[in-house]
């Protein structure tokens, strides 16, 4: 029970620490939102030790999120390595104490470069601070280590603070989700987000399509002859006018004596759920599971049926 007692603890001492950050997003966030947003170059992001492994995955999620970013150990930015920072970048550094040797011995190059410097430190009086144009206090009331040692509570904050910034970038951009999709393409994230309806579509030939005036016969052999379970019906026009399913026809049956003499236009459902060509397949299957449907007609912009879809299609596609 010791350990349920003090994974408990943790958790509690580190939501406690994000939950302080939120007090902290002031004007300087703004300012450091600004400074990334109207930057001409990359975000580089710097750090050591377990700040160094915050910062690559700060980086990681500016970089997926639309904002070039690059990761620049501290320890090898004084080695040589700074020489990837070019005027006109914007420089993360990330410092629990802020006055580590790598730092101080780093930042007067990022100065002699004249690149913006945002601080994210859980000491805002520190070397690094003075140093910088926008100081994000991360600091914490305590670690969740035993020891209060261990960085723990900072680097979640840390993180959090990483994640604020980038989102409210992401946000200032626009990003899209086919700007993000552009950046993800593979595995079914990227399908998800990439894949259209009119690449899985089937048109022409494999089409159910009768007329207002087809009679019943001809629509069941029609339906016997695709694969949908269902037919479009169109008008004198050539345009969408109705839908007949299989469960429209079994309520025929078990309602309707003489069917065999109904039309099309007797049996069909008009303003059937449809979808424009161009649009992603994520979200036909929206569409399918909001009105438990199993197939959606695809029109062109004068509602001329273009082609059709199934659910098993974008289930079998990895579309969920």
């Amino acid at each position: 029970m010791d350990c349920i007692r003090k994974g408990k603890e943790v958790i509690r001492i580190e939501a406690s620490a994000v939950k302080e950050l939120e007090k902290r997003i002031n004007k300087e966030f703004k300012k450091a939102v600004d400074l990334i947003y109207n930057s001409k170059g990359r975000l580089i992001i710097s750090g050591v030790g377990k700040s160094g492994l915050i910062g690559k995955k700060i980086a990681a999620t500016f970089s997926s999120t639309g904002t070039a970013s690059v990761f620049l150990h501290s320890s090898d930015g004084i080695h040589g390595d700074s020489g990837v920072v070019r005027k006109g970048d914007v420089v993360i550094c990330i410092s629990k104490s802020g006055n580590n040797d790598e730092l101080n011995t780093l930042l007067p190059i990022l100065k002699h470069v004249e690149v913006p410097i945002i601080a994210i430190t859980g000491n805002p009086y520190s070397n690094l601070a003075k140093f910088s144009d926008v100081i994000l206090d991360v600091s914490v009331k305590e670690e969740a280590c035993p020891n209060d040692l261990t960085p723990t509570a900072s680097t979640t904050a840390t993180l959090a603070m990483g994640d604020a910034l980038a989102m409210a970038v992401l946000e200032k951009r626009n990003f899209s989700d086919e700007d993000f999709a552009f950046l993800h393409p593979g595995g079914a994230l990227g399908k998800k987000l990439l894949l259209k309806i009119d690449d899985i579509m089937y048109t022409g030939d494999f089409l159910p399509i009768v007329r207002k005036d087809t009679s019943f016969k001809e629509i069941i052999l029609e339906m016997n002859a695709k694969r949908f379970g269902c037919t479009i019906v169109l008008d004198e026009d050539d345009k969408l006018c109705g839908i007949i399913t299989d469960g429209d026809l079994k309520r025929i049956f078990q309602n309707k004596e003489n069917f065999l003499s109904l039309k099309a236009e007797d049996v069909m459902s008009k303003n059937p759920k449809t979808i424009k060509k161009g649009n992603l397949a994520i979200k036909a299957l929206n569409i399918l599971k909001e009105y438990n449907i199993m197939q959606l007609v695809i029109v062109d912009n004068d509602n001329r049926p273009a082609g059709m879809i199934h659910l098993h299609d974008l289930l079998k596609e990895g579309i969920e």
